[in-house]
């Protein structure tokens, strides 16, 4: 007999009041489970995952991302000297746009910066700072939800009017599942991914004693600004090669080219918990980045300080400033067709 208690529970959704938006937006948070007691809350500013707990034994569960307890901590941390963008969907696009302008259709597009003389992360204020609007959810089995969020045409200085919907479902296999799904009114550019710290640990901990795996040969070679230089640089006998598993570094801040979507394409373990997270995607390449410090300014969610070994993200997504680099995975989205962005994090006790 399973002795695991939270195979008792029925899948759910909760729904409860986390505070209002400056401009008098009421946002929720909504709390899924499944069968087996996995927990997912998700706010609908920035869609941003606050909290994701995974049972580790008959009765316990820890949570594995780093978080805020109050809205205002979500929207002052972007005030931070460098933002964390805890838990948040990233866009219009994701990662480093060079001198914050492309080439598009003859044109040249000249976008918001907001670091230094580029664009990082969709600008001044990007996805993980909008009001979302929930559209779907279901308890049944898979527990999902399906939030919405126009960008208007011109918005950060991007082309055409861009509607995103994002999908959170919890599957009875203890995965997280992220799916994007994006249409435009006129061409532009898309890269969206999920900014999630993972902690396998606990959120309260340091990840330097997880391993890391990830299933690539090489990265992008970039500047000191880390904007990429359209080079790669192979990973053999380079301290990124993660293809043989080994701890986690004490910075990075990576994009790593995946050859194979679709197969697995980084994992974390910890020895600790006995607890491992798998990542597949659909997309070309996965940044990693070692953070999640509030500059002891804010308090993380039970009264925890993080620090710059907090937390890593596996943002799954097309390569940084690919508009500017013709070799690079193609970043444009056309009218009339849809972007389609999946990942799955999938948790194991081992």
């Amino acid at each position: 007999m399973d002795k695991n208690h939270f195979l008792q529970i029925e899948p759910t959704i909760i729904k409860k009041s986390f505070g209002f938006m400056p401009d008098g937006n009421e946002i929720f948070c909504y709390t899924l489970s499944n069968k087996n007691g996995m927990e997912l809350s998700v706010i609908n500013y920035g869609t941003t995952i606050t909290s994701l707990k995974i049972p580790i034994s008959d009765e316990k569960k820890i949570d594995v991302v780093l978080g805020f307890k109050k809205l205002e901590d979500y929207i002052n941390s972007f005030n931070l000297p460098s933002a964390p963008y805890f838990g948040s969907v990233v866009g219009r696009y994701a990662g480093r746009i060079n001198d914050a302008s492309f080439i598009l259709n003859g044109k040249k597009i000249v976008l918001t910066k907001n670091h230094n003389s580029h664009q990082l992360h969709g600008g001044l204020m990007g996805f993980g700072r909008k009001f979302w609007k929930v559209i779907a959810s279901t308890s049944v089995d898979n527990p999902s939800i399906t939030l919405e969020y126009t960008s208007k045409n011109k918005e950060e200085n991007f082309p055409g009017e861009v509607i995103v919907k994002v999908t959170y479902t919890i599957t009875e296999a203890n995965e997280l599942m992220v799916s994007f799904l994006a249409t435009t009114s006129e061409d532009t550019i898309i890269n969206l991914t999920q900014h999630s710290y993972f902690n396998l640990d606990g959120h309260d901990n340091t990840i330097g004693n997880q391993e890391l795996f990830v299933n690539s040969s090489k990265i992008l070679n970039t500047t000191e600004e880390n904007i990429p230089t359209g080079e790669f640089i192979a990973l053999k006998k380079h301290p990124f090669d993660f293809k043989i598993q080994k701890k986690c570094p004490q910075k990075i801040d990576t994009t790593f080219i995946l050859e194979n979507t679709n197969t697995l394409a980084a994992s974390l373990f910890s020895e600790k918990n006995k607890l491992k997270m798998s990542v597949f995607t659909n997309q070309p390449a996965v940044h990693i980045y070692i953070g999640g410090n509030c500059f002891n300014q804010i308090k993380g969610k039970e009264n925890t300080e993080y620090h710059p070994f907090s937390g890593i993200c596996f943002e799954t997504q097309n390569f940084p400033d690919a508009p500017n680099h013709m070799h690079f995975p193609n970043a444009i989205l056309k009218k009339g067709e849809e972007y389609l962005h999946q990942t799955i994090f999938k948790f194991e006790n081992l």
